[in-house]
């Protein structure tokens, strides 16, 4: 409830989901593809050793992340599905 009041605050539009597809899924587009680049190229001799990596990394992210991710999510959504009437295609 408290969530859905602070996109209300926001003046967000909520958008359906399309079906599943990789570049469309909120986490493969944003969260996953930027944390796939940090870790590139590491590792690591332990499972706590990279959860330590992924809590940095996740604490250093600036403020307005995620914020700036649900930005590029929605014109993102609106190139691939929303304007081709919710059909998925590859360009």
């Amino acid at each position: 409830v408290l969530s859905m009041s602070k996109f209300n605050e926001l003046k967000y539009k909520l958008l359906g989901h399309p079906p599943y597809s990789p570049d469309l899924a909120p986490s493969s587009f944003y969260l996953f593809r930027n944390l796939k680049q940090f870790l590139r190229g590491k590792h690591f001799l332990s499972n706590e050793e990279a959860i330590a990596a992924v809590e940095a990394y996740f604490a250093d992210l600036p403020e307005t992340h995620f914020r700036d991710g649900i930005k590029l999510l929605e014109s993102h959504w609106r190139a691939k599905s929303i304007e081709v009437n919710g059909d998925y295609i590859e360009e």
